[in-house]
C-alpha cells in the first residue's frame, strides 16, 4: 500500500492520480479526504496526534508527506515539528519509506538566482527556520540508517490550489481585473507545475535507489519575469497584461487590515531578485523534462476557463 499524508492538496491530488500508474492500493488520509482514483482508500485523521498517524501509516509500504498547514508563522512553529516527529516514528513502527514533499523557504537568499540540491541552507525568515529544522530531523533520521527516506521539492506553485501566480494573474484575468504582482516584475521566477510534481513524486516514490538523498522536482529551466508571465496569461485570456504592483512597504500598510500580507511579507525577497530552480539532477537521471511555461500557462486557463 502507499499512503498520502494530506490527500487533497495542490500535489496530493496530482500525486494520487500519478500512483495510479504504480499501484491500485493507495490510501488517502486527511480530515476529510476525498477519493480520486475509484480504489483509493479513504481514511480520516489528524496529523496531530500520533495514534492516527500511526493507525494511518500502518500497512503501507511507502508514506507520502504532502501535507500543507495554515499559512502562518506560529501555526507552522507549532506543528511542523509534531506532523513530522509523528510522521517519522509512524514509519518507523511500521517499516515504511518515507518521501517528503518540501519547498525552498530555508535556502540561503544569496544563492536564490540558482538553486540546487546542494545550495546552503540559511533561512531568513521564520517559515523558513521551521522548514529548515523539519528538513534536518528527517536527514538525521536517515543518516543514521532508522529512515529510507527521501525530499523532494518544489519552486513556488502553478496549478489549481495554492498557486499565487494562479490566482493573483490568472485568474484575475479571467475575471476582466488587474494582476497582482509582488515585488519586481523585471525579475525571473520558476514556478513548478503541479501536474509535473506529482508524477515525479510518484516516480521517485518508486524507484529504489532514490532514497537517502534530495531532489528537486522537474521545472522549466527558463523562468519568465513577472511581466512576461502575466503577459502569457493575458494572451490566453485574449486581455491586456495590465497589473497592479505590492511592494513590501505596501505590505506593512496593508497588512494591517488584511492578515495574510503579514505573512507574504516575510518572503517577499523571493520576488525582489531573480529565482531560478534547477533541477537538472532529477532530469539527467531520468530523462524527463518539465512541461515547458507555455504548455502550463495554456493548461492552466484552459482549466479555469471550465470553471475549475
Amino acid at each position: 500500500m502507499q499512503t498520502i499524508l494530506g490527500a487533497g492538496g495542490a500535489i496530493g491530488t496530482e500525486l494520487a492520480k500519478a500512483l495510479a500508474a504504480f499501484t491500485t492500493d493507495i490510501r488517502l488520509v486527511s480530515r476529510n479526504p476525498k477519493k480520486v482514483n475509484a480504489s483509493d482508500n479513504l481514511l480520516s485523521a489528524n496529523l496531530l496526534d500520533a495514534a492516527a498517524v500511526s493507525k494511518a501509516v500502518a500497512g503501507s509500504d511507502i508514506v507520502y508527506l504532502v501535507a500543507g498547514l495554515e499559512y502562518k508563522a506560529r501555526v507552522w512553529e507549532a506543528q511542523w515539528p509534531v506532523v513530522m516527529r509523528n510522521t517519522i516514528d509512524a514509519c518507523k513502527q511500521h517499516g515504511a519509506k518515507l518521501v517528503f514533499f518540501d519547498i525552498i523557504y530555508m535556502y540561503d537568499p544569496a544563492y536564490l538566482g540558482h538553486l540546487t540540491e546542494e545550495t546552503p541552507i540559511r533561512p531568513v525568515s521564520r517559515k523558513g527556520a521551521v522548514r529548515a529544522a523539519i528538513a534536518q530531523t528527517l536527514l538525521d533520521e536517515i543518516k543514521a540508517g532508522k529512515l529510507q527516506a527521501m525530499i523532494v521539492r518544489a519552486a513556488d506553485f502553478l496549478g489549481m490550489k495554492n498557486s499565487v501566480l494562479t490566482d493573483l494573474v490568472g485568474r484575475n484575468f479571467a475575471k476582466g481585473k488587474k494582476a497582482n504582482w509582488i515585488g519586481n516584475p523585471d525579475k525571473r521566477h520558476s514556478f513548478t507545475y503541479t501536474v509535473d510534481a506529482g508524477r515525479a513524486t510518484a516516480l521517485l516514490g518508486n524507484t529504489p535507489d532514490a532514497y537517502g538523498q534530495v531532489w528537486h522536482l522537474p521545472t522549466d529551466n527558463t523562468p519568465l519575469t513577472g511581466k512576461q508571465w502575466m503577459e502569457a496569461f493575458a494572451q490566453t485570456f485574449q486581455t491586456q497584461p495590465r497589473y497592479n504592483l505590492t511592494t513590501r512597504g505596501m505590505m506593512t500598510i496593508l497588512g494591517l487590515f488584511i492578515p495574510v500580507l503579514r505573512e507574504v511579507k516575510e518572503m517577499a525577497y523571493q520576488f525582489e531578485e531573480d529565482y531560478g530552480f534547477d533541477s537538472s539532477k532529477f532530469t539527467n537521471r531520468f530523462h524527463i523534462k518539465a512541461t515547458p511555461y507555455t504548455e502550463s500557462v495554456q493548461q492552466v486557463a484552459a482549466a479555469i476557463k471550465a470553471g475549475k
